[in-house]
């Protein structure tokens, strides 16, 4: 009997913990005009045109390498994915890619609700991600060159 009162006890204390996280503030969006680039030293960090990533569908649990044009907009699922910025450190110094990213969710006869604004890094990908019941989404590095068009799915 004091195995069953410790176990809901345990249940009580988990629900309550998830009924204040629900009861959180709601999501401040940066704004692109309130952009802080990283520390990549600027006059060596070189910018790239595109941001590669890679989504996950928890719910089918597949697995998607995507590419993301700066200034351009991808969907994955019922996400939009703006790239805004990709810097990748030079050679000589410790591997750093970094994109800001704006992630919207899109759902029919819905307004787009924005879901995350910020920095990304590959190198850590779990310092600045996105919280979402169905899809993680993280950088993986930033390329030069794009045959990407401004909007594709990856689906």
């Amino acid at each position: 009997m004091n195995h069953t009162f410790v176990f809901f006890a345990g249940l009580l204390l988990l629900a309550a913990n998830t009924s204040v996280a629900q009861e959180s503030e709601p999501f401040d969006p940066v704004l692109p005009s309130q952009i802080i680039s990283p520390d990549f030293s600027e006059e060596k960090a070189e910018v790239y045109t595109t941001v590669v990533m890679q989504g996950l569908d928890k719910t089918t649990a597949r697995v998607k390498k995507f590419d993301v044009p700066v200034n351009g907009i991808v969907k994955f699922g019922s996400l939009e994915i703006t790239a805004r910025h990709c810097k990748k450190s030079p050679p000589e110094e410790t591997p750093e890619s970094g994109a800001f990213l704006i992630v919207d969710e899109v759902r029919p006869n819905e307004n787009k609700k924005m879901l995350f604004s910020g920095w990304m890094f590959a190198s850590s990908p779990a310092l600045s991600a996105l919280e979402h019941p169905v899809y993680d989404v993280w950088v993986l590095d930033c390329k030069k060159d794009s045959t990407a068009p401004t909007e594709k799915s990856p689906q």
